[in-house]
């Protein structure tokens, strides 16, 4: 599956200035990579549950985005109830360290471009960076 997408690696495929962290059997993920494709946009695909993210890379994608770590949590995941992450004396380094050692719990998509990120829920929301 991963070979349908531009993984920007060495096979001479063009790095995008867009990169979105997807998940194939999301939705709103796929629905979210669609838009971007109809806008004539082939994004870097970063499969975030096989390529986890460090947690550098998520304190970086929180900071893009704009959000504390609890509002990139995916409050509905078993493992969210199962680690009490709703416990609020969490601080934000507790969370980020949960969504690298379980990165289902990381809310998607996430479509990066520069400096900038927004979550794609609705996926209407990539359409504020294609636009900038």
């Amino acid at each position: 599956m991963l070979t349908e997408y531009n993984r920007g690696d060495s096979k001479g495929l063009l790095m995008s200035e867009f990169i979105i962290y997807h998940n194939p059997r999301c939705s709103k993920s796929r629905q979210t990579l669609q838009l971007l494709q109809q806008n004539g946009i082939e994004p870097e695909v970063r499969l975030y549950l096989d390529q986890v993210p460090s947690a550098a890379e998520i304190r970086e994608l929180l900071a893009k985005l704009g959000i504390d770590a609890r509002a990139l949590l995916r409050r509905g995941e078993s493992a969210y109830k199962e680690r009490q992450l709703a416990n609020p004396e969490l601080d934000d380094e507790q969370l980020v360290n949960a969504m690298v050692q379980t990165p289902k719990l990381i809310e998607r998509p996430i479509v990066v471009r520069g400096d900038r990120a927004v979550l794609g829920r609705p996926p209407e929301n990539v359409l504020g960076l294609i636009d900038a």
